[in-house]
């Protein structure tokens, strides 16, 4: 299954994608299930981020490796490839993707993801949906609201 989805800042796509870093992930993290970060290297070819997944009844790796990263004129992006995923997840691809807009930014959050049962990968496309959506604010309180 893919994810897209988009949010319009004011801020110039080069300082939103240079953004990415440790403090914005903390930002963007959900309160629940509750994260404790064990690494995170950065956003370059071969960093890697990995987390503790807690739900209060039992604790999930997620561990993934930074693929790709490519900045232009136009757009900058890095993909996070799931390494260790939590049940019932078995692939993970995120592009992180800023494209510019005027002036400001468009930041793109494409998620591929498949727990190898298309049922219930239907069945996940809603929390995922409201997971990640919940990061259209943070982007807007930190790169500015259109």
């Amino acid at each position: 299954m893919q994810l897209h989805l988009s949010t319009y800042v004011s801020q110039n796509y080069l300082q939103v994608f240079n953004a990415f870093d440790e403090q914005l992930f903390w930002k963007l993290s959900p309160t629940y299930p509750k994260l404790k970060l064990l690494r995170f290297d950065g956003s370059e070819p071969g960093d890697v981020v990995e987390v503790e997944l807690q739900t209060g009844i039992k604790s999930f790796r997620w561990t993934s490796l930074i693929t790709e990263r490519s900045i232009t004129e136009t757009e900058a992006y890095f993909v996070d490839q799931g390494q260790e995923l939590p049940p019932p997840l078995k692939v993970w691809h995120h592009k992180h993707l800023v494209s510019k807009n005027g002036s400001g930014a468009v930041i793109h959050d494409i998620i591929t993801y498949s727990t190898g049962f298309k049922p219930l990968d239907l069945l996940l496309y809603p929390l995922i949906k409201v997971q990640f959506g919940m990061r259209k604010p943070v982007y807007q309180r930190e790169f500015g609201k259109v």
